[in-house]
């Protein structure tokens, strides 16, 4: 068992593509024609990490409650978490391309860590690995 999609409820596809694949390194895994439950168009979009099983459905709001909720799936508080394996690498790139953050870069008892804003104003955590001591861990006294 394992889970597969994860909605992502956004204003537009395309520009969330252009973000999460074009920004943030994503794959497109389809991006298909479909239809509402009465019959109006829409698209089935699913993007995900190079390698990852889970990726996100990225779907078009559709009405005034769900249009409420973009940006503030979580209600404002974090609720993605993007681990990679060079932090300092893909904050740099992500920064280039213009990704907001809330705040700086910070060392936790888990790794790196820095909250930055997708395309739809959802807050995520970007996690990278504890840095290495320069010459390894200082030895006991």
């Amino acid at each position: 068992m394992h889970l597969d999609l994860v909605s992502l409820i956004v204003d537009e596809y395309d520009p969330a593509i252009d973000f999460f694949v074009g920004v943030l390194g994503f794959e497109l895994v389809e991006d298909s024609p479909s239809t509402t439950d009465d019959g109006r168009p829409k698209r089935w979009v699913v993007v995900r990490p190079p390698g990852a099983r889970t990726g996100l459905l990225l779907a078009r709001a559709d009405g005034d409650g769900q249009a409420a909720a973009v940006g503030r799936q979580t209600a404002g508080r974090v609720g993605f978490f993007l681990r990679v394996d060079d932090f300092d690498a893909a904050h740099a790139r992500m920064a280039a391309a213009g990704v907001a953050f809330a705040g700086e870069p910070r060392t936790e008892p888990y790794g790196r860590v820095v909250v930055f804003l997708d395309v739809a104003g959802n807050r995520w955590d970007l996690l990278g690995p504890v840095p290495e001591e320069p010459y390894g861990p200082t030895p006991p006294r």
